[in-house]
C-alpha cells in the first residue's frame, strides 16, 4: 500500500504532535514565522493572479488554485502552522501531551504566524508590489481587508469553523501520503475549496488584513481604493483583532480540534484502546 490508512495517520500523528510540543520555544517561534510567511506568500500569489483575470469569478477560481502553494511550503519545507496544530488535541486525548504543552504550542505558534504574516504584508506593500495592473492590485488588497473587517461576529465564526475543517482535512490527507507528490495532490483540493468558498483562515487573514491596513496608509493606494468605491472605514487594528481574528480563531479551533481531531481520535484511537 502506497499510503497510510486513516487509522495509521491517527497513530502517526501522536508522535508528530509530541515532537511539536517538545520543540524548544525559540525554534518553535521561528518555524511559526516561516509558516506565517508561507501562507502570506500563498495569499500574495492568489491575489495577484486573480486581479490579472478580467472576469471576477474566473479570477477567484484561479486564485484559489494558486493559494494551496502556501500550505505546500508549510508541510514540505518544515514549519509550524497554528491552524494545522489544532490537531494536537489528538495526542492530548491520548494523554501523550499535557494541556499546558498544547496551549504553549498554540500560543507561541500563533504569535510567530502573526509576525510572519505581517512581515510579508509590510514587504509587499512598502515595496509597491500593489502598483501592479494600474494599482488594481492595491484596490483588491484594500477591498479584501475591508470585507473581512466588516463581517459579523457570527459569520466570521462559522466561516472559521468551515475553513479549518477543510484545512485540517488537507493536513490529514497529506499525512496519509508517503511521498511529496502525494502530499501536494492530497492537500490541493480541500485548500482550493476553502479559498473559493470564501471561508475564513486566521493565519491567512493576518496577511490579508495587515496588507490592507498598510496599503490604506499609503495615499496613492487609498485614493485608488476610494475611487473604486471601497469603504475603508472598517479597516482598523481594532477590527483586525476584535472583529475578525477573534471569532475566526475560535472558529478555526472548533473546526480543527473538534470537528476533525476529536472525531478521528474517537473513531480510530479510542476504539483501539477498548
Amino acid at each position: 500500500m502506497n499510503f497510510f490508512t486513516p487509522a495509521e495517520v491517527a497513530k502517526n500523528y501522536i508522535g508528530a504532535g509530541k515532537a511539536k510540543v517538545n520543540t524548544p520555544i525559540s525554534k518553535m517561534f521561528l518555524l511559526a514565522v516561516l509558516a506565517g510567511a508561507f501562507i502570506a506568500m500563498g495569499g500574495v500569489g492568489a491575489t495577484t493572479v486573480a486581479v490579472s483575470v478580467p472576469l471576477a469569478s474566473v479570477g477567484k477560481f484561479v486564485g484559489a488554485c494558486v493559494f494551496p502553494g502556501g500550505l505546500t511550503m508549510v508541510l514540505l519545507a518544515g514549519s509550524e502552522l497554528f491552524t494545522g496544530n489544532t490537531l494536537l488535541v489528538i495526542p492530548l486525548l491520548q494523554k501523550e501531551i499535557t494541556p499546558a504543552g498544547m496551549l504553549k504550542n498554540w500560543g507561541v505558534v500563533y504569535l510567530g504566524n502573526l509576525a510572519g504574516g505581517l512581515l510579508v504584508a509590510a514587504g509587499v506593500v512598502y515595496s509597491h508590489q500593489p502598483d501592479l495592473f494600474g494599482k488594481q492590485m492595491a484596490v483588491s488588497v484594500i477591498s479584501t481587508a475591508a470585507a473581512k473587517c466588516s463581517l459579523s461576529f457570527g459569520d466570521a465564526f462559522i466561516r472559521g469553523i468551515l475553513c479549518n475543517f477543510l484545512v485540517c482535512i488537507a493536513v490529514w490527507i497529506s499525512f496519509a501520503a508517503k511521498d511529496a507528490a502525494g502530499k501536494i495532490m492530497g492537500l490541493f483540493f480541500p485548500i482550493m475549496m476553502f479559498v473559493l468558498c470564501g471561508f475564513e483562515h486566521s493565519i491567512a487573514n493576518m496577511y490579508y488584513i495587515g496588507a490592507g491596513i498598510f496599503a490604506k496608509g499609503i495615499q496613492e493606494y487609498g485614493d485608488a481604493a476610494a475611487a473604486a468605491g471601497v469603504d475603508m472605514g472598517a479597516i482598523t487594528w481594532g477590527n483586525f483583532f476584535g472583529a475578525n481574528l477573534l471569532p475566526v480563531t475560535i472558529g478555526n479551533i472548533i473546526g480543527g480540534a473538534v470537528c476533525v481531531g476529536c472525531v478521528y481520535w474517537y473513531i480510530y484511537l479510542r476504539k483501539a484502546d477498548r
